[in-house]
C-alpha cells in the first residue's frame, strides 16, 4: 500500500485513517480492540483521537478514547506499527484553550492516557483567538524539544490564524503545522476548496479531512426525510444533505460505483483519496464489516471520467 508524507514532517502514512471517536461511546473496549486490530492489519497506520472524546456522553469526563487506545497499545505491542495522532485545546472543562501552560497540561495527560512516550502527530483542536499564535507554538516547541511530540497539525483554526501561525514559525523558528483536519467532502466542498486549499497547497500541508462521508450521507443509507428518521443520532445532520444537489450526487455516486462494482462509499472516499491536497480522509466504523467495506477505498481507481461526473454532480 502506498503511503504519504504528511506535509513536510516525515511521517508517511497509508491512504486511511482511523477515526477514533467512536471508542467508548459507540464502540466498546472489545470491538474497538477488533477494529484496531483489523485496520493495522491491513497494512493502515494511522489513528486519530482527541483529548475530549467522548465527553460529550453523560457520565464522560473525556479521555476515554485516549484511554482505550492506551490499552490496546499495551495489549497489542502494536505501537511501532501506527502513527498516534491526538488533539487537545477542545472544551475539557475549562472552555476552549490553546495557551502555553494549558498545551503542555493536557499533552501531558494525552500520554498518560495513551501510553506512549511520544505522541506523533499532536493537534490544536479547537482555537481560542485571544492567544497570540506564537504562545501556542511555543507550548508545542518544548513539546518537541522534550521528544514528547513528533509533529504538529490544526484542524478548527481560522485561514487567517492558520497563515499567522505558519508565519510566525518561519519568523521565530518554532514548529509548524504539517498538517490540517477540516470539514470536506463530496457535498461539504466550498469552505475548504476556497479558503483552505490555497494555504495548504502554498505551504506543503498535508490534509486529513473529517466527515469524509457526511454524517453517513454519502453511503446512500440516506434518500428522504423518513431514512434519516431512523437514525436519531445522525438524522438531524443528513437533513441537511436531503435536497437536490445531495440526491444528484448520490445519483453520481451509485452511477460510479456501479461502473466499478463498488459501493457510494467507497467511490466518497476514493474521490477524496484522488484529491491533489489530501494526504488520507479519516473514517470511522462501529464493526469490523463496515471497516472493511471502507477500507476497499484505495484499492479503487476512479477514471477521469468518473471524476469530471462527481465534481460536476456536487460543483
Amino acid at each position: 500500500m502506498q503511503h504519504r508524507e504528511l506535509g513536510r514532517s516525515g511521517i508517511k502514512i497509508a491512504p486511511l485513517m482511523f477515526g477514533g471517536n467512536v471508542f467508548g461511546w459507540t464502540a466498546d473496549e472489545k470491538t474497538s480492540f477488533a477494529l484496531l486490530d483489523a485496520f493495522v492489519d491491513a497494512g493502515f497506520n494511522a489513528i486519530d483521537t482527541a483529548d475530549v472524546y467522548s465527553r460529550w456522553v453523560p457520565g464522560h469526563s473525556g479521555g476515554e478514547s485516549e484511554i482505550i487506545i492506551g490499552n490496546w497499545i499495551k495489549k497489542s505491542g502494536k505501537r511501532n506499527k501506527i502513527v498516534m495522532a491526538t488533539k487537545v485545546g477542545g472544551d475539557m472543562g475549562e472552555g476552549k484553550n490553546v495557551r502555553k501552560d494549558y498545551i503542555l497540561r493536557r499533552a501531558e495527560d494525552c500520554l498518560k492516557r495513551l501510553q506512549v512516550e511520544s505522541i506523533d502527530l499532536l493537534q490544536t483542536h479547537w482555537d481560542d483567538e485571544q492567544t497570540p499564535v506564537e504562545k501556542t507554538l511555543a507550548a508545542y516547541a518544548q513539546l518537541v524539544a522534550q521528544g514528547k511530540v513528533r509533529a504538529i497539525g490544526a484542524s478548527n483554526l481560522s485561514p487567517a490564524r492558520l497563515r499567522a501561525s505558519l508565519d510566525a514559525s518561519k519568523a521565530r523558528g518554532l514548529p509548524r503545522y504539517e498538517s490540517l483536519q477540516p470539514q470536506y467532502n463530496l457535498y461539504d466542498r466550498v469552505n475548504f476548496e476556497r479558503d483552505y486549499a490555497p494555504i495548504c497547497r502554498e505551504a506543503g500541508i498535508g490534509v486529513i479531512p473529517y466527515y469524509g462521508l457526511a454524517a453517513g450521507f454519502l453511503t446512500g443509507k440516506y434518500r428522504s426525510a423518513e431514512d434519516a428518521m431512523k437514525n436519531p443520532a445522525r438524522g438531524g445532520r443528513v437533513k441537511g444533505y436531503l435536497n437536490d444537489r445531495g440526491l444528484r450526487i448520490l445519483k453520481a455516486l451509485d452511477d460510479v460505483a456501479a461502473r466499478h462494482g463498488a459501493t457510494p462509499a467507497q467511490v466518497a472516499l476514493a474521490w477524496l483519496i484522488a484529491q491533489p491536497t489530501i494526504t488520507a480522509p479519516i473514517v470511522s466504523a462501529t464493526s469490523v464489516k463496515q471497516l472493511q467495506e471502507i477500507m476497499q477505498a484505495p484499492r479503487l481507481k476512479l477514471t477521469a471520467d468518473d471524476l469530471k461526473a462527481l465534481d460536476t454532480a456536487s460543483a
